[in-house]
């Protein structure tokens, strides 16, 4: 069971890891929405996006992302009750928020060229060491909260089969 964790906390991560990939395949200029708010003015100044454009990029990102992860991890889950649903959902989003951390924050975005606007350079480093505290926390803290939700609405909805399934036999005479 645990290697099955593992091996879905890591698919999850490499959908992530393909969402980013795509999202930057002509330039990482189509992922400024997850940049500071100087690196997305600098890029609209310089006429490489407009204001309208990060906003839509922002919100394909999230109904992609979203939906995405969400029937990811529910369709995995194949814990009953609560609380074994809530630990094996949040292992899996836990190795995926430490790979989203780890390999994209820190190694691809900070030490690699493929994050790099031109003309932002001197913006670098793009998630300052503050930056990751707070996705360390809210992550960490996220993923527990999404964790708990969806166990709760798992839970429920066993919980609702159960009761429509007939329990015993009917003599049928």
């Amino acid at each position: 069971m645990l290697l099955r964790l593992l091996l879905e906390g890591l698919g999850l991560g490499a959908l992530l890891v393909l969402i980013c990939a795509l999202g930057i395949r002509k330039g990482a200029v189509r992922m400024v929405h997850l940049y500071h708010e100087d690196v997305q003015s600098r890029t609209i100044a310089q006429g490489l996006i407009t204001k309208e454009q990060i906003r839509k990029n922002s919100l394909r990102f999230k109904r992609l992302c979203i939906p995405g992860y969400l029937a990811y991890v529910l369709v995995c889950v194949y814990a009953r009750g609560f609380l074994p649903g809530f630990w094996q959902l949040f292992v899996i989003l836990s190795i995926m928020n430490v790979i989203d951390r780890l390999l994209i924050d820190d190694y691809w975005v900070g030490h690699t060229d493929a994050w790099i606007i031109p003309g932002t350079e001197d913006l670098r480093p793009y998630i300052t060491a503050q930056d990751k505290r707070k996705k360390w926390l809210a992550g960490t803290l996220g993923m527990a909260v999404i964790s708990a939700v969806l166990a709760g609405i798992m839970a429920l909805i066993l919980s609702l089969i159960h009761i429509s399934e007939p329990t015993r036999l009917r003599r049928i005479s």
